[in-house]
């Protein structure tokens, strides 16, 4: 549990459930709101991964969309008082496409599924890839919901025929809960289809690749009350038709929504399967330089700007254990992390965002293959090779965090982790040590206590996102890293970044 003081009056005491889904798990979390904290439970934790289906890697809506409907049962009952509402984040670019009698098609296809090989390269046929990135602002990432339609397009067009309306995958929970047809803001602009500028669907972008506009949703702000609990789920879970509010659906938004930032000028990483790294912006920072290293413009909380990177992150360390599991090798994560302390520093690095690292696989033999190439010494050690993905990690946020700071002309003065990965506590003094600044981690439950936030600010019990980030800064457990040995790093860095 993880409770979160106030300094302020509010008049009662209202529950929310947070449905936070990620690409490993899921959980259902129970919030309740009062005039001095805010109390997080987590009802329940399911798995969520890909399953294999017709030669594609896909989310098993049905099966998910059970697990969700079982936790806001458990939820709701298990709340004190009336449940004020629900709101649903997911990761971005995944959607569901829904027929004319409102069902969905078929399951939604999985990010790294390797149908979107060589999308990149077609559309850039169809429209110049300076062009788009002019009118979305995003990263160019294979996998994003742009590429994943282009894809449908060429080689299922008539399924996406069938589509009368598609959702991002947080957005398509919600429509099964209550039925409403929307796309909030933070998710629908990770998609790559938005001009960032505007903060509409693209029609120029969707005009070039022959893509419909027409089955993109409405778009909605975060903070909006968007339904109520539809009837005949109500009465199967045995609970009141609780209102669904769009919050940030995109769950770093809602992550960075819950960053205990103190100072004017601080970053922040997502840390997770990914590590989304950046700054809030007022507008979208759209130049030759951010074009140059591919950044990326996402929606935020009222009306910011997420300039971001996406970074590979603890997928690497993830699916090295997923192949020692298959070997019969079962070690604990923190178990891993321990024998990566105790290895020699610096004996190897990987570039996380090597391509070949994207897809599910042998990840201990993917790494020694770069390592070849790059004339490197292999790695059997299995501490050894952690350690190796959390050095190389840091040495990239290096690189990442002087970017930002070059395009954005801001200095930063502080680094805030936030999520799960904070837990890897080797990984936090890494970064410090790499990007030589003060780092402050926590807290980890910071997507939920963001959708939280967003739910009592729809309620009218938090006015502001500022006012939530002051609640999580003055009383969440956060843990603090300074700088050591610097030159070191500094000479790794110049090593195999700066050449």
């Amino acid at each position: 549990m993880l409770y979160i003081k106030r300094q302020c009056s509010m008049a009662m005491v209202k529950n929310y459930i947070a449905v936070d889904l990620g690409a490993e798990s899921g959980r259902v979390m129970l919030g309740r709101v009062s005039s001095d904290k805010i109390k997080l439970e987590e009802v329940c934790r399911f798995l969520n991964g890909p399953i294999e289906q017709d030669g594609s890697l896909r989310w098993d809506f049905a099966k998910l969309f059970s697990e969700i409907k079982t936790g806001i049962g458990k939820a709701a009952k298990q709340a004190d008082s009336e449940i004020g509402g629900i709101g649903v984040d997911s990761w971005g670019v995944d959607f569901g496409l829904i027929d004319e009698e409102g069902k969905l098609i078929e399951n939604p296809y999985h990010y790294r599924d390797s149908r979107t090989n060589g999308m990149l390269e077609k559309a850039f046929e169809l429209m110049p890839k300076r062009e788009i990135y002019e009118n979305t602002g995003i990263q160019f990432m294979q996998f994003n919901s742009l590429y994943q339609v282009l894809a449908m397009k060429l080689t299922h067009p008539k399924t996406l025929a069938r589509a009368r309306k598609l959702f991002f995958m947080a957005d398509l929970v919600a429509y099964n809960l209550c039925s409403r047809m929307f796309s909030e803001y933070t998710l629908a602009s990770t998609s790559q289809c938005m001009d960032m500028n505007k903060g509409k669907w693209s029609k120029l972008v969707l005009d070039r690749l022959n893509l419909p506009i027409d089955i993109m949703p409405e778009i909605v702000n975060p903070a909006t009350i968007v339904g109520k609990l539809d009837k005949n789920i109500a009465e199967e879970l045995g609970i009141n038709q609780i209102p669904v509010i769009a919050v940030g659906s995109h769950d770093t938004a809602d992550a960075v929504a819950a960053v205990p930032a103190r100072v004017a000028n601080w970053a922040y990483i997502s840390s997770g399967t990914w590590s989304l790294m950046g700054i809030e912006t007022t507008r979208p920072i759209i130049n030759d330089r951010s074009f140059k290293y591919e950044f990326t413009n996402e929606g935020g909380a009222e009306s910011t700007i997420r300039f971001l990177k996406n970074i590979m992150g603890l997928w690497l360390v993830q699916e090295c254990r997923r192949q020692w599991q298959r070997e019969g090798v079962d070690i604990s994560y923190a178990e891993l992390t321990s024998m990566a302390e105790k290895t020699r520093p610096f004996a190897a690095y990987i570039d996380p965002d090597y391509h070949d690292f994207l897809s599910p696989g042998n990840m201990p033999e993917k790494i020694n293959k770069f390592l070849a190439q790059n004339k490197q010494r292999a790695i059997k050690d299995k501490g050894q090779m952690v350690r190796a993905i959390l050095e190389s990690l840091a040495l990239k946020y290096r690189q990442i965090f002087e970017l930002i700071e070059d395009i954005s002309n801001n200095c930063i003065d502080v680094l805030h982790i936030v999520g799960g990965g904070i837990r890897n506590e080797l990984l936090c003094q890494f970064t410090a040590d790499a990007i030589n600044r003060r780092v402050i981690a926590g807290p980890v439950e910071a997507t939920a206590l963001g959708n939280i936030i967003l739910q009592a600010i729809a309620n009218g019990q938090i006015q502001t996102v500022n006012e939530g980030k002051k609640m999580v800064a003055e009383s969440s457990e956060l843990k603090e890293y300074m700088p050591r040995n610097s030159e070191v790093w500094q000479q790794q860095y110049k090593k195999h970044l700066c050449k």
